[in-house]
């Protein structure tokens, strides 16, 4: 039982990059044109959310969102979620109506096709610069002008699969509080369990999410910081507990 079970997880991980190349190689000419001028990104947005959800169809997951709230259109958030899995990216795109931007590592960058568009309309961080790390905050601040909302996955990087949740970056709590726009948690129960970074692991199944009431950012100051990060990070992990014990 055991060898067909590796021979299944080989061939699925085959056909998630099938399936991550096919979408952008068949609309390829449509995405070039789309990534020509940043005031265009919001249909590049809405093909990106198409190549997500062809993904995770065609991975066999099925997706359930809970929502205590609910983004309004047309205004800009700051949405956080926990990381365990490259399906988060895809996930975090068919939960969320509203535009943002993601505020990734460079290293994602390099991956054949999906790389390419990634870095054009992503904002890539090399967290072993502090000057990066500064030019991120600019970029940002541009793309919140535009109306967009940004997001982050907080832990800076997928942790340990035995970790349950890893420490949270303040980085996107001093950009919210800086620019006095909501934080908006998301959880993330079933990704780690469905498509995690081990090779021989996943499968088909569901995907649980839940967005958590916003937190506000409009009487904060750059000292509640820390404050921000801790409340967002123990709402997450208690409601990844939470999914644990179901």
């Amino acid at each position: 039982m055991k060898p067909l079970l590796y021979i299944f997880w080989l061939f699925y991980r085959i056909w998630f990059y099938v399936l991550v190349a096919i979408p952008i190689i068949i609309l390829f000419p449509i995405l070039l044109i789309l990534i020509l001028k940043e005031t265009w990104y919001p249909q590049f947005f809405k093909v990106a959310r198409i190549w997500a959800r062809f993904i995770l169809i065609g991975m066999g997951f099925v997706w359930k969102i809970e929502r205590e709230q609910n983004p309004e259109p047309k205004k800009s958030y700051m949405f956080v979620a926990n990381h365990t899995s490259m399906t988060d990216i895809m996930l975090m795109l068919v939960t969320l109506k509203n535009p943002f931007v993601f505020v990734g590592k460079k290293e994602l960058s390099k991956i054949p096709l999906f790389g390419f568009f990634y870095k054009r309309t992503s904002i890539l961080v090399d967290r072993s610069s502090a000057k990066s790390r500064q030019a991120v905050f600019l970029r940002a601040q541009r793309r919140l002008k535009q109306g967009l909302s940004i997001c982050i996955f907080p832990e800076g990087g997928v942790p340990d699969e035995t970790v349950i949740l890893d420490e949270f970056k303040d980085g996107a709590f001093r950009m919210a509080i800086n620019h006095k726009i909501p934080i908006v948690p998301i959880t993330f129960a079933d990704n780690k369990k469905r498509f995690s970074y081990t090779f021989f692991s996943g499968g088909p199944g569901r995907m649980r999410v839940k967005i958590h009431k916003f937190l506000p950012t409009d009487d904060l100051i750059i000292e509640d910081t820390k404050g921000l990060n801790s409340e967002t990070r123990t709402l997450i992990k208690n409601q990844l507990l939470t999914y644990q014990k179901n």
